[in-house]
């Protein structure tokens, strides 16, 4: 649904520009609550979200120069919004997340996430397998990042993400008789182990750090430690995953089991 209130703009201030340009900054997103989306279709994603729209930019209306002095792309979109950032992605108090957590469903839990293209594809594999809710270490990478908006293709609107602490998080997860899996190099084939969607109680699949993978606190309390077997078994060439990839294969491995 197109909101009401939108603003569509013809000409922009200086001081305008600064603003829009400075979101390009983690700290001035934080200050301000804004974040910027650009491209016609994720402008126009944004625009049928429930996220609050407070400006929109056509290069046609303020000019090619203006729109690539606010643009974070090398080569300007057509299109470009302001949007806010919704109340609730920043979670102090796990407990605030009980409720979603009662009604089980299969979670995603990002251990330090740090690279955008990265945490950008991973919410678009979260929104293609209808995950629940993708909770994430509070060091993990900046989800309204210019390039991790870009790199969601739109799934930033639609997947529910929540910056938390994560083993705390993973307590209450537990508490309610829930699973916690994790990829590691030493886990148990995952093609033989029993693998739980949450639909009774909630699951959650840990995606470790990209250099470091799944961090202590994190390993500890996980119920199911997993391994991504290689092809062949005895030649696994890479000695890893990227973090997407190993996020795509894992998840759709869960979702296969229920089909």
């Amino acid at each position: 649904m197109y909101a009401d209130h939108i603003i569509i703009m013809a000409s922009i201030s200086n001081n305008e520009l600064k603003k829009i340009k400075s979101l390009q900054q983690k700290k001035f997103r934080d200050e301000t609550g804004l974040f910027i989306v650009e491209g016609e279709k994720m402008v126009d994603e944004a625009l049928k979200s429930g996220f609050r729209i407070e400006k929109v930019f056509r290069k046609e209306e303020i000019g090619d120069e203006v729109m690539s002095r606010i643009s974070a792309l090398s080569s300007p979109s057509p299109s470009l919004a302001v949007v806010a950032k919704p109340d609730d992605v920043y979670v102090d108090d796990p407990s605030e997340l009980e409720g979603l957590l009662d009604m089980g469903g299969l979670f995603l839990a990002l251990d330090s996430i740090r690279d955008p293209g990265n945490l950008g594809t991973i919410l678009r594999i979260a929104d293609w397998f209808g995950i629940k809710a993708v909770f994430a270490a509070k060091d993990t990478v900046d989800v309204f990042n210019p390039k991790v908006v870009q790199a969601t293709m739109g799934a930033v609107f639609r997947v529910k993400m929540h910056y938390v602490d994560l083993p705390d998080l993973s307590r209450l997860v537990l508490a309610r008789g829930g699973c916690i899996y994790g990829t590691f190099l030493d886990g148990k084939n995952m093609y033989e182990r029993t693998l739980d969607n949450g639909l009774s109680s909630p699951s959650v699949i840990v995606i470790g750090n990209e250099s470091e993978g799944i961090s202590e606190a994190m390993a500890e309390l996980v119920t199911d430690r997993l391994y991504i077997p290689p092809y062949p078994a005895d030649d696994s060439g890479s000695e890893s995953l990227n973090a997407a990839v190993a996020t795509a294969v894992t998840i759709s491995e869960f979702r296969r089991r229920i089909m």
